[in-house]
């Protein structure tokens, strides 16, 4: 008889091989009746079971559209997942607006809804310095450093970044915090987290930072102790916190009755628990034309940081 080291390894070995499998995904496009959400994702084992309750979900109430199962696709980039959505082989994904509009760009992908999550359906940019510093403006960056999260990021990278390009300042990337900004540019650094974003600036080791709204009033991301050393120079227009995507091409029948289940999922006790697992999901909402000129202008500023700053 098996042991229980026996077992744990046998069952670590099958969840790796599962990964192995969601990360690789079919051989070519699903069949028709199989709708396949996907996610961009380091961690597959995880973002499954944040993702498969919902898809649980949504299938039974899409059979009348021919949907009879749901699969999950992982992809390690954004690269790799645009090139799933071409090929039809991801017919949905949820992501972060910037990521978003990255996928739109390199395969057609559109957006389906908003993604409120935790209550928030939009948030903005903040940027901010010590209380004590004398930068006032974003154009007194100018020679100074700041510090953002990753390349990834939607808050706190990309509108950033097209901000200080609207503003007609020059970002450009630093080696570390400790290096110095040339006089006639904004020198960024990657800090990875919004704690470390926080603590770089009150330490004074850069000059400002720059976090998404929702993370600014979290107690837990940037302490409280900190928050009362700092001061606002900036804040941006609102962009949508999330989109769920859909590639194109997708049968229109498959499209409009995936975004009527999807609306409806917030007003049905069934699917709270689904919702919740999905990334904190409170709803969907409907993309107005206020979110669409934002996500537009998300689109070109994308464009814009990929042949001026990258």
């Amino acid at each position: 008889m098996m042991g229980v080291p026996g077992l744990r390894w046998l069952l670590q070995g099958g969840l790796l091989c599962l990964a192995i499998v969601l990360m690789a995904g079919p051989a070519s496009a699903a069949p028709d009746n199989v709708l396949v959400l996907g996610r961009i994702s380091d961690n597959p084992k995880s973002h499954y079971a944040q993702l498969q309750p919902l898809l649980d979900y949504v299938v039974p109430r899409m059979r009348d559209v021919g949907i009879t199962e749901g699969r999950i696709l992982m992809a390690p980039d954004a690269q790799q997942m645009a090139s799933y959505l071409r090929r039809g082989r991801v017919d949905w994904v949820t992501e972060t607006s910037g990521t978003a509009v990255a996928l739109g760009l390199r395969s057609g992908a559109q957006p389906l809804l908003l993604t409120e999550r935790s209550g928030v359906r939009d948030y903005h940019t903040v940027f901010f310095v010590r209380r004590d510093s004398t930068i006032a403006t974003l154009a007194d960056l100018k020679g100074r450093t700041l510090a953002l999260q990753n390349v990834a990021s939607t808050s706190a990278y990309l509108v950033p970044v097209m901000t200080l390009l609207q503003q007609g300042l020059t970002p450009e990337i630093l080696l570390s915090a400790r290096d110095a900004a040339a006089p006639d540019t904004v020198g960024y650094v990657f800090a990875r987290t919004e704690g470390n974003i926080a603590t770089l600036v009150h330490k004074g080791v850069v000059d400002a930072g720059a976090v998404s709204s929702v993370d600014w009033t979290d107690g837990h991301r940037i302490p409280a102790t900190f928050l009362r050393d700092f001061r606002v120079i900036h804040r941006t227009e609102p962009y949508p916190r999330a989109v769920e995507m859909v590639r194109a091409g997708l049968d229109e029948r498959v499209r409009d009755r995936l975004q009527e289940v999807l609306l409806e999922a917030a007003s049905d006790p069934k699917a709270q628990d689904a919702l919740h697992t999905f990334f904190g999901t409170s709803g969907f909402h409907r993309v107005d034309a206020q979110m669409q000129h934002r996500l537009d202008e998300l689109k070109q500023g994308l464009a814009r940081v990929r042949m001026e700053v990258e």
